[in-house]
């Protein structure tokens, strides 16, 4: 039985359920949740890291530096939260060994619950270590945690302003037995307990352990219905095929950020400002001498990642740090 069929099933035995609870299971859900048995992410949608080298190389460039900060400790946890297949982290490492002793002090960490991803991961990263969750990690050593699109996928709940009031929205059946949203009109608002709590999960973290922890991500400030599917690279509607699409919503880093206590909150600000800060186009200008052939490919990597009208200003950075340290990329 597809996963179509047993939430149809669940809710016609037990009610609506949430939005929350239908995006958990479309993708999380152990035998058809999209990243349970998706591993090759690219043919759905495209992220920085596949763009361009340089966007790892400039993140791996800036956990060096809040590792010189830090005092240069002989012992970090290095974390990356969701890592897709590996490939920022190794484009990271690559750029970070530039910096004498990081990449012998750290200790590489992955937060991920995909059995196909932690095996593409692993063909990159044999030495790195997996954990389901954050907190499994401990706080025995200071951290460096790096999320590229972690957030967008959290659950949110939305909300439905009705003429009776407010009202949650939720997802059911149709008369005919879709899938279907209800209420199914009126203006929407988000919100995300789940990314709120784990936003209290970091910066407990960093409290006990020290360091800092950077989210790029898609930026919303949880007004309207964001949530969307994403299926070979085209849009459908978030109940059209459930597994099969990657879902996401645009991430309320401010309400993120507000829900975190006793450490620094840096941002948002623009992907565009906090990679031309960190010298993006001096990096690109170094790869188009070494490559003139590649000169106009790499331009393009430029443009995708900062242009106003692609993902310079859709996506929005923000860090959370130990006092006493002034991650770079922040005014």
């Amino acid at each position: 039985m597809s996963l179509d069929e047993r939430l149809k099933r669940r809710i016609a035995e037990q009610g609506p359920i949430t939005v929350a609870d239908y995006m958990q299971a479309c993708l999380h859900d152990p035998e058809d949740g999209y990243y349970a048995t998706r591993p090759a992410l690219g043919g759905d949608f495209i992220t920085a890291p596949l763009i361009s080298q340089m966007f790892g190389e400039l993140l791996g460039a800036w956990a060096a530096d809040v590792w010189t900060q830090m005092g240069a400790p002989a012992r970090l946890r290095l974390v990356e939260l969701g890592p897709g297949d590996g490939t920022m982290m190794t484009d990271m490492l690559r750029a970070a060994r530039a910096a004498p002793g990081f990449c012998e002090a750290l200790e590489l960490n992955f937060v991920e619950t995909s059995a196909p991803l932690r095996a593409l991961q692993a063909e990159k990263h044999p030495s790195a270590r997996w954990f389901d969750e954050l907190r499994e990690l401990g706080s025995d050593a200071p951290v460096i945690i790096l999320a590229n699109e972690f957030l967008d996928c959290l659950p949110v709940c939305q909300s439905v302003r009705t003429a009776a009031g407010w009202r949650e929205r939720r997802v059911g059946l149709s008369p005919s037995g879709a899938l279907a949203f209800t209420p199914d009109a009126g203006r929407v608002v988000e919100s995300s307990p789940t990314a709120k709590a784990f936003a209290g999960e970091v910066a407990g973290l960093i409290g006990a352990a020290g360091g800092a922890a950077l989210f790029i991500d898609y930026a919303g400030d949880g007004r309207g219905d964001t949530l969307q599917a994403v299926r070979r690279h085209t849009k459908e509607c978030a109940l059209t095929s459930p597994g099969e699409a990657d879902l996401t919503v645009r991430v309320d880093l401010a309400a993120f950020l507000n829900a975190a206590r006793d450490v620094q909150a840096f941002g948002p600000t623009s992907q565009a400002d906090f990679l031309n800060v960190l010298g993006l186009l001096a990096r690109a200008a170094t790869l188009a001498r070494a490559n003139p052939d590649q000169a106009d490919r790499i331009a393009r990597q430029v443009e995708r990642l900062t242009a106003l009208d692609q993902m310079g200003e859709l996506f929005q950075v923000v860090c959370l740090a130990a006092p006493g340290l002034q991650p770079s990329g922040f005014a």
